[in-house]
């Protein structure tokens, strides 16, 4: 497994802990307990997912994912303290594709990382050209190349709102609940509290400029979920 991630979290114990189980799992991984010296290697290496802890001194984890999301779009993992929604709000508006709370598995973060991996994967894998692409109104998602366009604007979107917007295009004119939506996108269990899908829906409003009261795209179905009209 070629797969290489980067780790940063200033706890030692859990950075060194979470890096034992990954490369036991096969990956090569990238650990930094000091934010500022992941910087380097985010500009240098090829990397294809990163785990930020969010609470570190000096550069924190929000920061970190700003600066990856710059130039790149491979998944991005928050470690969150526990109780902490606002941070996870907060990140995945950010771009980052998925958030755990201290104290945690590392079996559950490795299964995350490779949910997420998975996911990535399919998004860069060479399909059938009259496959790759998928429009409507306005809306184009290239399939083979990840990238989304909006009348002609180029939508910067995290594979996590990608994923999202491909399975409402996909079905369109179909409500979909946000616990299909979720299962579909991260294959785990459903629990009822959470909203992050409502979070990456709201932030896929903002970057396409849709309307909340009256969306030209993505609709809420009230106690149901979302669809996009034919």
């Amino acid at each position: 497994m070629d797969d290489k991630i980067l780790i940063v979290d200033d706890e030692q114990e859990i950075a060194d802990l979470v890096a034992i189980y990954l490369e036991n799992e096969g990956f090569t991984v990238f650990k930094y307990y000091n934010p500022k010296e992941a910087l380097g290697c985010i500009e240098e290496e090829n990397l294809d997912l990163a785990v930020l802890d969010i609470m570190m001194p000096g550069i924190d984890g929000f920061a970190l994912c700003r600066k990856i999301r710059e130039k790149h779009q491979y998944p991005i993992i928050m470690l969150t303290a526990k109780g902490e929604e606002i941070d996870k709000i907060n990140g995945l508006t950010l771009g980052a594709d998925d958030y755990i709370t201290k104290p945690f598995l590392p079996l559950e973060l490795v299964a995350r990382v490779k949910a997420q991996l998975r996911r990535y994967k399919r998004y860069n894998a060479a399909q059938e050209a009259d496959e790759d692409i998928i429009a409507h109104s306005g809306l184009v998602l290239n399939i083979r190349t990840h990238e989304c366009t909006l009348n002609e604007r180029v939508l910067s979107l995290t594979p996590t709102e990608f994923s999202i917007l491909k399975v409402l295009c996909q079905q369109k004119g179909k409500v979909i609940s946000s616990e299909e939506l979720f299962h579909q996108i991260w294959k785990d269990e459903y629990y009822t509290k959470n909203n992050t899908i409502t979070v990456h829906i709201r932030h896929l409003r903002e970057k396409m400029g849709d309307s909340f009261e009256n969306p030209k795209y993505i609709k809420t179905v009230w106690g149901v979920g979302y669809k996009i009209e034919i």
